[in-house]
């Protein structure tokens, strides 16, 4: 058999494998020790773990993650699945986490299990999970989320360790946000007379503004019969504006971002200067930075795009009908996407230089900004047109990101949220920073949602009458380390002094982002 052929052996078998929706490979599941052998020589698989590997992309460079990311959890549900059956369950803390949806992942995961052996098993990227050699709760105070054995929502909150309110005050912040009533928390501390956690919780729910929660714990406790002592488990006090009628953890947790980071923002980001009523004269600005905009927009995307592919786009000479380099190159329909939908998004800037509200008409514009963005790759055949049907319908992962956007059903209840928050916000600096960084923690397009991204930042920036900010491509990893630290560790600082920088660059006259020597 000729090597060709044995590699698409091998091939056809892993694919049957994936058929089955197996994230986890075991070594049993391959066909043979060849096939095994053969795609991990050829990178289509990657060890995990001894005798456990996952589907990877040949043409990841070393030291690439995203493989390994995107498959993380899956991989875990299935390898502690085939380690420790039922009996195992993730620590009160990472359970909390997971309630609240942060799914971000973690450098080490906690697992209780009485099978557990107190040792690390190292995972790729200097990730680990630790078997913790513990009893599990009872059933009754666990719950399967997707593959994921976890303390219930009101278990994790009893349990979870003085640490957590301080390392992760917004995820927590978040979990008790979704307590309803005192009845939830009650019998998991009333069973074993849990007095000490009781009074913290009670300080807990206190410190985010739900008295009556907190009065309940405490008046039964007493009632019981119990000692108890009210303690607030947060450093700082955070005054919380939910909604009594939001239960969804990710619009909770969007909004809590928002007040949390705003601070920030406002502390950081110059002073808006205000529209000028010359709306033409800042229309024309915006026309003048196009070129520049559109090559660092499109090569921080990775695209590989010139100044003169671009201005023959601009110019009309691009041609997918007629010319076939054109139809073919996947570049040119991104540069003639691009300036589609800056026409567009200058369209919107002017609706709001005028006096239209920045979140309301951004709402109603931005899917006719995707739909002109890669309305070319449908024309010339590289899309189908329900690509342009709007947000994602699937998962979607961020190359190299330990974040990990919201689900589909999330993401459809979070997107209202970001632009009930836009429409509301008094400070255009936030809605420039806050909704650039939020609409891409989301991540609601299965493409795109980078340039979407700048494109709003930049229409809320016009709404203040900040001029048109170009990130350059030369600063891309800072720009993409500044998102991470804010998508993973919740800290907007990084990524606001940079924009920050920028605008003040830009305002000074400063030409910050250049063309290429042609």
């Amino acid at each position: 058999m000729k090597p060709n052929q044995k590699l698409a052996d091998a091939l056809e078998s892993l694919k049957e494998i994936q058929d089955k929706n197996v994230t986890a490979i075991y070594t049993d599941n391959f066909k043979t020790i060849k096939h095994r052998q053969l795609l991990l020589k050829y990178g289509f698989i990657r060890e995990v773990s001894k005798g456990w590997y996952i589907a990877s992309n040949p043409s990841e460079t070393e030291g690439e993650t995203t493989s390994w990311y995107s498959a993380y959890w899956d991989f875990v549900a299935a390898f502690l699945d085939h380690k420790y059956g039922n009996e195992w369950c993730l620590s009160p803390d990472h359970s909390l986490l997971i309630h609240v949806q942060n799914t971000s992942i973690p450098q080490q995961l906690l697992v209780r299990s009485p099978k557990g052996n107190n040792n690390p098993t190292p995972f790729p990227h200097t990730t680990t999970l630790f078997n913790l050699k513990t009893d599990i709760p009872a059933d009754t105070l666990t719950i399967v989320n997707n593959g994921i054995r976890l303390y219930d929502l009101p278990s994790s909150l009893v349990y979870c360790s003085p640490r957590i309110y301080l390392t992760h005050a917004l995820d927590v912040r978040t979990a008790l946000s979704m307590i309803r009533d005192a009845s939830e928390v009650l019998p998991v501390l009333l069973e074993n007379g849990h007095s000490t956690l009781a009074g913290r919780l009670a300080g807990a729910f206190r410190n985010i503004g739900r008295e009556r929660i907190s009065d309940q714990i405490i008046e039964t406790f007493k009632q019981a019969d119990y000692d108890i002592r009210e303690v607030d488990p947060f450093e700082t006090n955070t005054e919380i504006n939910i909604p009594s009628r939001e239960r969804s953890p990710y619009a909770i947790r969007i909004r809590l971002l928002w007040q949390e980071m705003r601070k920030t923002v406002i502390q950081l980001f110059p002073p808006a200067p205000g529209i000028s009523p010359d709306v033409k004269s800042y229309l024309r600005k915006v026309d003048d930075l196009y070129l520049t905009d559109a090559y660092h927009s499109l090569s921080i995307e990775r695209y590989k795009v010139t100044p003169g592919l671009i201005a023959r786009v601009s110019s009309g000479e691009w041609n997918a009908k007629s010319n076939e380099e054109d139809r073919k190159q996947r570049d040119a329909m991104a540069a003639r996407g691009y300036y589609q939908a800056f026409n567009q998004v200058k369209e919107s800037i002017e609706k709001i230089l005028l006096g239209a509200n920045p979140g309301v008409q951004t709402e109603r514009d931005h899917g006719r900004w995707f739909r002109e963005l890669f309305d070319p790759s449908v024309a010339a055949g590289l899309l189908q047109p329900v690509d342009l049907a709007g947000y994602r319908n699937h998962q979607v992962y961020i190359g190299n990101s330990k974040h990990v956007p919201v689900n589909v059903d999330a993401m459809r209840d979070a997107m209202p949220v970001l632009f009930e928050l836009l429409s509301e916000e008094t400070e255009a600096s936030v809605r420039a920073v806050l909704g650039h960084f939020v609409f891409v923690y989301i991540h609601p397009y299965m493409d795109g949602n980078g340039r979407m991204g700048r494109f709003l930042m930049n229409v809320m920036l016009a709404s203040g009458g900040y001029p048109w900010t170009v990130i350059p491509v030369e600063q891309r990893t800072t720009y993409m380390q500044a998102l991470e630290k804010a998508s993973v560790e919740q800290d907007i600082t990084a990524f606001t002094a940079f924009l920050a920088e920028l605008v003040r660059e830009t305002m000074g006259g400063k030409e910050v982002a250049k063309l290429p020597e042609k």
